[in-house]
């Protein structure tokens, strides 16, 4: 027995004139059908919270709902606009054959304003105008939103060199003007220029029927691109493009994903043969993911949300993921440091005792000197990473201590001799060679590197910071006059904070990941 399909459709020009081409095509093949143009959910009632049934997209959502309540039987979308993961119940039902995939410049009187230094470009998409600044940057984008018609006279209405559109939306429904161009050079958005056709997937009758009209090259080609944008867990907030097409039985593909503001670009392209080709989407977005592509998702992720975290030292990408998904963070070097050039007079006979209690001091000996010329008999240091980077370019350490004090301390019992030569920096703490001095221990201090304070004002909305030395939150309350909670790597750190903040944490061991485990407790 058949029955009438009801085709749910949104009521613009373009979305009404796919479901016409839709009704057109399951019309020849004998079935009846009627369009149902749908403009709102106010009063279309479900039985679960759309979250539950995984209802998403701004551009498919009123569709989704109105056939899940049985309203209509299938569904006709730009596949562009539909999320990569489709709501409970809901299954493709069929793809058309694939129109232009290209992005198209509008542009008024010329094009000469291409190669000029400024012009003013209008989209509203992420991707366009990431791809327009990539190749562009020196040129304005102000945003455009609605349908085609109104955004084609907006583009008359503003003194605007143009404005980027579908091909296939400005084709399809023939208001194409002359003055227009493909962008070749412009990556697509997954699916770009493909029609496609939801149903209940519990519907046999529509399924079967929506068969007949599935393009299976088209089907192939959007498949690989939708997979790479759901692997690089993208949607309409992130630059992605994608293109998928069969050449000489060889499926060919080229992805990018890029930061914003298009400074920033991770492209990839890869063929396979038709047939063998079930992993390149995988293949492609891990390629993006492992050379930067993660670490730009996560920057666009969290871009809309406040910093709540401050590190006044520069963390790596390593570092940075081990953060609680509730802490934003920024992080910047508060304090900058100038390798001075030491003399050779300092180290013309071998050095009996040396004192190296920062990183810093060793870059610069490193640097000034091999390690054949750096004659040390024994070393002391403060820090296991210290320590480590010693023994790595330097030679043996002979005691570690946790803090400055401490090693002052272990000193005065088990040293050999009665001098020492401290490499360190024009800004120290008094503590180690005042402790040494008046145990009559001799200290020849030699300035191995400069600090400079580089601090910046933090946001309001910045409730805690991290520090990892005493000059450190000294370069920070130069620049503020502010309470917040105060992360710390050691105690001597945690000393000079105790100065300036009432709430003073410090980490377990004195190592930048034991500061981020401390900052993760807080908001747990």
């Amino acid at each position: 027995m058949s029955k009438t399909i009801r085709i749910g459709t949104r009521d613009s020009e373009l979305a009404l004139w796919q479901a016409k081409i839709v009704q057109s095509l399951l019309e020849k093949e004998g079935h009846k059908t009627e369009l149902v143009p749908v403009k709102s959910t106010g009063d279309l009632v479900l039985d679960k919270p759309l979250y539950e049934l995984g209802i998403t997209g701004i551009f498919t959502r009123t569709l989704d709902i109105a056939m899940l309540n049985h309203d209509i039987d299938i569904a006709v979308h730009s596949l562009k606009d539909v999320p990569t993961v489709l709501p409970k119940g809901i299954i493709q039902a069929a793809v058309l054959k694939r129109g232009n995939v290209n992005d198209t410049l509008v542009f008024k009187n010329n094009e000469e304003f291409l190669s000029a230094k400024n012009a003013v470009i209008a989209t509203g998409s992420l991707r366009r105008k990431a791809q327009w600044l990539n190749r562009y940057p020196t040129h304005t984008i102000t945003d455009l939103r609605g349908n085609v018609n109104s955004r084609l006279q907006k583009l008359q209405d503003n003194d605007w060199n143009g404005a980027i559109f579908a091909a296939a939306g400005i084709g399809r429904i023939g208001i194409r003007p002359e003055e227009a161009i493909n962008l070749d050079w412009m990556i697509p958005a997954p699916a770009q220029g493909a029609i496609m056709i939801t149903a209940l997937e519990d519907d046999e009758f529509v399924k079967e029927a929506c068969a007949t009209l599935n393009h299976e090259e088209t089907e192939i080609c959007t498949t690989i691109e939708r997979k790479f944008l759901n692997r690089l867990e993208g949607g309409c907030t992130a630059p992605i493009g994608a293109l998928a097409y069969i050449k000489d039985e060889e499926v060919h593909f080229k992805g990018v994903l890029l930061s914003k503001d298009g400074s920033k670009k991770i492209q990839v392209e890869r063929s396979e043969k038709l047939g063998k080709h079930n992993n390149l989407a995988i293949y492609c977005a891990d390629y993006v993911i492992e050379r930067g592509g993660k670490r730009l998702m996560d920057e666009i992720k969290y871009s809309h949300k406040i910093t709540n975290v401050v590190s006044t030292k520069k963390l790596t990408e390593d570092q940075k993921k081990l953060f609680h998904e509730k802490v934003v963070s920024k992080s910047e070097d508060f304090i900058k440091i100038n390798l001075n050039r030491i003399r050779p007079q300092v180290l013309k006979t071998e050095i009996e005792n040396v004192i190296i209690t920062s990183k810093n001091a060793v870059e610069a000996l490193v640097t000034n000197y091999s390690a054949a010329e750096l004659q040390f008999k024994n070393i002391y240091c403060v820090g296991r990473r210290t320590k480590r980077l010693i023994e790595n370019r330097i030679g043996k350490v002979k005691y570690t201590a946790k803090n400055a004090k401490a090693l002052a301390e272990h000193l005065i019992q088990y040293i050999e001799g009665t001098e020492v030569t401290y490499f360190c920096s024009d800004i120290r703490l008094d503590a180690l060679p005042t402790i040494l001095t008046e145990n009559n221990i001799k200290v020849n201090e030699v300035e191995a590197y400069q600090t400079k304070y580089d601090g910046f004002k933090v946001d309001e909305a910045v409730e805690s910071v991290m520090f990892y030395s005493p000059s450190t939150v000294e370069s920070f309350v130069r620049s503020n006059n502010v309470e917040i909670i105060a992360f710390c790597i050691g105690e001597t750190t945690a000393k000079e904070a105790n100065k300036h903040f009432k709430d003073v944490r410090v980490a377990k061991v004195p190592t930048v990941e034991s500061v981020i485990e401390l900052v993760n407790e807080h908001y747990v």
